[in-house]
């Protein structure tokens, strides 16, 4: 227990006495880093959860603002948070529920020329974007970069859920080889979707997350969620 502080073993004490966890286990969510790519939807019940799980370093990276529509679905903010940036407003969360966790901030749009800068400094990537141009450039980075990726998606009261490239695992580009044109895929700025479902499947790609830096990950499966059916479809990769 030399490795945590009293306050540390007192907040993680649930979780120190699960034989799955343990303080090896518990060392290795303190010394991970996860880049979180979108502080939205599906980002912020991720960013609850890895801080409150006592990850050690989260990175966010978003660079957007805080808009009233957010806020069925994108629980950290507030009313009060409307117009501020995003990044900087989720860090500012996270470390009200975890001051242990070092946050890491990207107030700007992921893209060619600084992703493999961004990421490489991350063990692993959360990706919770809402655009096909923006998750297919981090699959390609995680690939090149040989980091694991935690890919979710939401639309409606559908989810899917997937780990690519991990042990030597699938990526994206494996299931659709290339992104389909933005105009014939819908997305929720134009069909909707409901708020809960984010944080269902984010809370899912905690899970996965967590399992993959404790090594215990082997679901090699793309979730495809159905919350109105209550129906799950393992797709084997």
């Amino acid at each position: 227990m030399a490795d945590f502080t009293l306050e540390e073993i007192n907040r993680y004490s649930r979780q120190f006495i699960l034989d799955e966890m343990g303080v090896e286990g518990q060392l290795k969510m303190k010394q991970a880093k996860v880049l979180v790519v979108g502080a939205g939807g599906l980002g912020c019940p991720v960013l609850q959860y890895l801080a409150a799980a006592g990850v050690g370093t989260i990175g966010i990276i978003d660079f957007d603002k805080v808009e009233i529509h957010n806020l069925h679905r994108q629980i950290l903010y507030t009313a009060n948070d409307i117009g501020k940036r995003k990044a900087p407003t989720a860090a500012q969360k996270v470390n009200t529920i975890n001051p242990n966790v070092n946050c890491v901030v990207f107030d700007e749009l992921l893209q060619e020329p600084n992703a493999a800068s961004i990421i490489s400094q991350f063990d692993m990537v959360v990706d919770g974007t809402d655009n096909f141009l923006t998750r297919y450039l981090v699959n390609d980075v995680c690939v090149l970069l040989n980091k694991p990726l935690v890919y979710g998606s939401v639309l409606k009261f559908e989810g899917q859920l997937a780990v690519f490239n991990y042990n030597a695992g699938k990526n994206l580009r494996d299931i659709y080889p290339e992104p389909p044109n933005p105009e014939d895929v819908p997305n929720c700025d134009e069909i909707g979707v409901m708020g809960f479902v984010p944080g269902i499947i984010g809370t899912y790609m905690v899970n996965a997350t967590v399992q993959v830096i404790l090594g215990n990950y082997n679901n090699n499966c793309l979730l495809v969620f159905d919350f109105k059916t209550f129906g799950v479809t393992n797709i084997k990769l």
